[in-house]
């Protein structure tokens, strides 16, 4: 079940949220004035987000330093928004 919380709750409920996040595996929404301003996220799920992005941002610096081919951001998205239109 998705967890909203007032950001307040970060500061009073600490311990509760932490539970939330690292026990239980699920991220807790925070909101400021009714609005979205946050995510909590443990280490472990942030990891799973961000470590296939990291790994071809490496794979992209390693290639960069193999060429001096560059390409525009034109060139770059014109490719991406070819393939997403198939």
């Amino acid at each position: 079940m998705i967890q909203i919380r007032p950001v307040s709750d970060l500061r009073n409920k600490f311990p509760e949220i932490e539970d939330m996040v690292i026990k239980e595996g699920q991220p807790v929404y925070l909101t400021k004035n009714g609005h979205g301003s946050m995510v909590v996220l443990s280490l472990e799920k942030y990891a799973e987000l961000t470590d296939g992005i990291e790994l071809k941002l490496d794979e992209a610096d390693k290639e960069a330093d193999l060429t001096d081919t560059r390409y525009t951001h034109d060139e770059v998205f014109s490719k991406v928004r070819a393939r997403d239109s198939k």
